[in-house]
């Protein structure tokens, strides 16, 4: 077994990590250096496909913009549940982060003024989102991996899979434990800084906009080292994904293109949006993919269309060339203006509980990005304040890890050395899984979740959910997966599946992207504000991965 150790750890490789490897970098001397971890390559992550672009709140270039506008439509879209001071703290501080990013390169389109382009989305009273056509994320990545494979500073591990977190007897993180997939060796990492940027958990559905390494790792890391997780129940189903089948991640069809014009319509040609809410296209995103998963059933058709033809094909093309390159890529004829589009899962407002800071309730662990739950989104994410959440907490959090003392810890207790024993000791080096066999169980919790845990939900199919995740669980509870970077994932996948099913039971109201149909929207009955959940004593650990 290997042994290393870095000033601050970073595991996710999205612009939340990206960007506080640089920021702490810059901002300090730091003796053992940064490293970032990431699972595929440094350039794969699910911010890359992040199209619609990032909340800017600049009143001094967008005069009819203002930080309490966009508090406001914050907070309304995510149903008061948010934190009111997250929210004002990272609309106060959008200005100075975009202006960063501008620094480091990131051109964001320009009016033929030469004047920054502000496009308007879904459930925002002024337009005030930043955009590099329709790649936004890609265009911000980019210029991120750049400036980190030029650092000297930090270091990168791909193809690397967290496994473990150390926590001693303290409840204070040490570091982390990872195992490489193309070295199939396994690695001590020590730190007094360990930083979870790992993203959501979209794969834990059948139909998702998120890659294929979107497996809720980080959330399910933190919550078996005894860190928090709070509002596990609010996974934002995206409206518009480009209905095409048999691919592993449905491309996107950005919020921009109905924030530009386009009208939803059936396969009929009837525009339905406004029956279900006056703002039509432009309802928050959990009424727009109500609306159309509703639709899709009245009508037994397996999409419904997104009409572009008001817009003209031209502008479209060249206002969104991914989304065109997407719909060419995937055979689908765009000629008469009708793009085929489906709910499918892609934002999630859950998981580890930290403040502002990223701090959670271990000492020296931290979480940014999709992967924390700070209050800032509440019951549902307004449009393109997933991007402004990375850059402004990675942001604070750099220069809160600055002030600290960031030198690699040396010494350990036998909490720590015990976890490290079952990396150290020989295993079985076979799994009883082949290949097939860990996809099939992947589409067995994929489909579970959609069918079970999706859009509308109720009590007798929460509980079918919680049925077949146990027999899954059955299934690969004696399996030997020592050496095998899929079973990790897999185990991951159950335990956030799990978790998003039994906070789904929990909370008996509709709220946001947490709809009951047996509890309908406007039910009195209230639930607490957060649904919170830590690791109990009798739960599995990591640890039981390996064969007794």
């Amino acid at each position: 077994m290997k042994y290393s150790k870095y000033s601050v750890v970073i595991i996710g490789s999205g612009v939340s990590g990206l960007y506080l490897a640089l920021k702490v970098a810059s901002q300090k001397h730091l003796k053992d250096g940064v490293l970032v971890i990431t699972k595929s390559n440094l350039e794969d992550s699910n911010s890359r496909l992040a199209q619609g672009g990032i909340v800017a709140v600049l009143p001094e270039f967008n005069k009819a913009d203002s930080i309490s506008s966009h508090v406001s439509d914050t907070i309304k879209a995510g149903c008061g549940l948010n934190d009111f001071n997250v929210v004002k703290f990272i609309s106060q501080n959008s200005s100075a982060a975009i202006q960063d990013l501008i620094k480091l390169g990131v051109d964001f389109d320009k009016t033929d003024e030469g004047k920054l382009s502000f496009a308007l989305e879904a459930a925002h009273s002024v337009p005030r989102i930043l955009h590099v056509k329709d790649y936004t994320g890609r265009a911000i990545e980019d210029v991120l991996c750049q400036r980190v494979r030029e650092c000297e500073d930090i270091e990168v591990y791909e193809h690397t899979i967290a496994v473990e977190i150390l926590v001693d007897s303290t409840n204070s993180a040490k570091g982390v434990v990872v195992y490489n997939r193309e070295t199939d060796e396994y690695e001590a990492v020590y730190s007094n800084s360990v930083v979870i940027a790992t993203g959501g958990i979209g794969q834990i559905y059948a139909h998702t906009t998120n890659p294929a390494q979107t497996t809720g790792d980080g959330i399910a890391l933190a919550y078996r080292a005894g860190a928090k997780v709070k509002d596990m129940e609010f996974v934002q189903f995206h409206p518009t994904a480009l209905a095409v089948n048999n691919t592993l991640s449905m491309p996107l069809v950005s919020e921009a293109v109905r924030g530009a014009g386009a009208k939803l319509c059936d396969s009929q040609g009837n525009y339905f949006a406004t029956k279900f809410n006056p703002k039509g296209e432009l309802a928050p995103r959990d009424v727009v993919a109500r609306a159309i998963f509703t639709t899709m059933l009245e009508n037994n058709d397996d999409n419904v269309f997104l009409d572009v033809s008001q817009m003209g094909l031209e502008y479209f093309k060249n206002r969104f060339p991914s989304i065109s390159k997407s719909c060419k890529d995937s055979g689908v004829d765009i000629s008469d203006g009708l793009i085929p589009v489906a709910p499918a899962a892609h934002y999630f407002m859950g998981g580890i509980e930290t403040n502002i800071v990223g701090e959670t309730n271990i000492e020296n662990l931290y979480a940014i990005g999709e992967a924390s739950c700070s209050g800032f989104h509440g019951a549902n994410r307004l449009a393109s304040n997933s991007l402004l959440e990375c850059v402004v907490s990675a942001y604070e959090l750099a220069d809160y890890l600055s002030e600290g003392n960031l030198d690699a810890p040396k010494n350990f207790d036998e909490k720590v050395k015990a976890i490290l024993d079952k990396y150290v000791q020989e295993t079985d080096n076979v799994c009883e899984f082949n290949d097939m066999d860990i996809e099939d169980i992947k589409n067995k919790i994929k489909n579970t979740m959609w069918e079970n845990v999706g859009i509308v939900r109720n009590k007798e199919r929460l509980l079918k959910a919680q049925r077949e995740l146990e027999d899954i669980s059955k299934i690969i509870s004696s399996s030997t997966c020592a050496h095998i970077g899929d079973c990790y994932e897999v185990k991951n996948m159950l335990l956030v599946a799990n978790l998003v099913t039994k906070a789904a039971l929990k909370r008996e109201n509709s709220v946001g992207a947490h709809f009951r149909e047996d509890f309908p929207q406007g039910d009195t009955k209230s639930e607490e504000k957060t649904n919170l959940c830590k690791k109990s004593d009798s739960e599995v650990e990591n640890g039981k991965i390996f064969a007794e």
